[in-house]
C-alpha cells in the first residue's frame, strides 16, 4: 500500500466520528468568522472586508451542508441503495461549488466597481485586528482538517478544506489591501476584492473537478489499481485477470475483476481461490466491495486485453 493511505481508517465508526468532527469544527468557525468580518466591514467599508465576509458566509453555508449531508452519505446501504449513500459527498461539493461561483462572479463585479471609483477606508485598525484573528483561527481548522483527510479520505472534507485553504491566502490579501490603503495605493481595497473572486473562481473549478470524477464512477489511482493486480496474480493458482473496472463514492470503493483459473479446478476449489484474494484485497484497501468473476482459462480470448502490473519494481518501491 502507498505510503499515503497508511493513514486512512478502516473502521465505518471512525470514519464518521471524525468526518463529523471536522464538519463541525468548520461549522463553528465560520460561524464566529462570519460575526467578527460583518462587524470590521460595517466598520471600516472596505471592500475587501466585504469580500472577506461573504466568503465566510460561504464557508458557513457549506460548512453547514456538509454536516446535514454526510449524515445521509455515512448511513449504510440499504434495500433502496444498494451500494450505499457515498454519492452524496459529491452532489454535496457540487452544490457547494455552485454557491461559490455565484458569489466570485459577484465579488469581481464589486471589487472592478472599487477599483475604478476608489473609497477612503475609516477605521483600519479594526479590520486588521479582524483579519489577523480570522488567520489564526482558519489556521487551526485547516490543520484539524488535514489530519482528518489523511485518516478518511473523504471527499466532503477536502472540498470544505480547499475553502478555508484559499481563506489563509485570501486574509493575508485583505491585510495587504488594508495596509496599502492607508495612503499608499487607494485601490489596493479593490484590486484584492478582484483578486478574492479570481480565488473562488479556482476553487470553485477545483470543486466541480472532484465531484464530477466521483459521480462519473472515474477509475482508482492507477497505484491502487496496480495494487489491485499485484494481490489477485500473488496467487499460484491465478493465470490472469482481465476487465478490471473500479470506483469510488464516498469512502466505498468498489472493484471488480475476471480472475483467469486453470480448466481443470472444480468448482469448490475455484471459490476457495477467489475468496482468499477477496480476502486481501479488502484487507488492503477497505472499505471496499470486491466482485470476482471466475473464468477458465481457455474461455479467455486473444482479444482480450489482460491487466498486468506496469512496473513491479517500482509498485514495490510505493508500497
Amino acid at each position: 500500500m502507498s505510503k499515503n493511505n497508511t493513514a486512512v481508517t478502516t473502521n465505518p465508526e471512525d470514519y464518521n466520528y471524525w468526518v463529523q468532527l471536522a464538519a463541525k469544527a468548520a461549522t463553528i468557525t465560520a460561524l464566529v468568522l462570519v460575526i467578527i468580518k460583518l462587524y470590521a466591514w460595517f466598520a471600516t467599508e472596505a471592500s475587501a472586508m466585504l469580500a472577506s465576509s461573504t466568503d465566510s458566509m460561504l464557508d458557513l453555508f457549506a460548512s453547514l451542508m456538509n454536516v446535514i449531508i454526510l449524515r445521509f452519505a455515512l448511513a449504510p446501504a440499504d434495500n433502496e441503495h444498494k451500494f450505499g449513500h457515498g454519492k452524496a459527498e459529491s452532489l454535496a461539493g457540487l452544490v457547494q461549488a455552485a454557491f461559490v461561483l455565484g458569489s466570485a462572479i459577484l465579488l469581481l463585479i464589486h471589487g472592478i466597481d472599487r477599483f475604478i471609483n476608489p473609497v477612503v477606508i475609516i477605521k483600519t485598525n479594526i479590520g486588521i485586528i479582524v483579519t489577523i484573528i480570522a488567520i489564526l483561527a482558519t489556521l487551526a481548522l485547516v490543520m484539524l482538517q488535514k489530519q482528518v483527510i489523511k485518516r478518511t479520505s473523504s471527499l466532503a472534507i477536502s472540498a470544505d478544506s480547499m475553502h478555508y485553504q484559499s481563506d489563509l491566502f485570501l486574509n493575508l490579501g485583505v491585510l495587504a489591501a488594508l495596509f496599502l490603503s492607508q495612503g499608499i495605493w487607494i485601490r489596493a481595497d479593490g484590486f484584492f476584492t478582484m483578486l478574492v473572486g479570481a480565488f473562488l473562481l479556482w476553487g470553485a473549478g477545483s470543486i466541480i473537478w472532484l465531484s464530477v470524477k466521483h459521480l462519473m464512477d472515474h477509475q482508482l489511482t492507477e497505484a491502487e489499481q496496480q495494487q489491485i493486480i499485484s494481490i489477485a496474480l500473488r496467487n499460484d493458482k491465478a493465470l490472469g485477470v482481465h476487465d478490471l473496472r473500479t470506483r469510488q463514492a464516498g469512502q466505498q470503493r468498489f472493484i471488480q475483476f475476471h480472475l483467469e483459473l486453470d480448466d481443470n479446478l472444480s468448482l469448490f476449489t475455484a471459490h476457495a481461490i477467489g475468496e482468499e484474494i477477496e480476502q486481501e484485497i479488502i484487507q488492503q484497501l477497505a472499505p471496499c466491495e470486491v466482485f470476482i468473476h471466475h473464468d477458465p482459462v481457455s474461455t479467455v480470448g486473444d482479444d482480450v486485453e489482460r491487466s498486468t502490473l506496469v512496473d513491479e519494481d517500482a509498485f514495490k518501491d510505493a508500497e
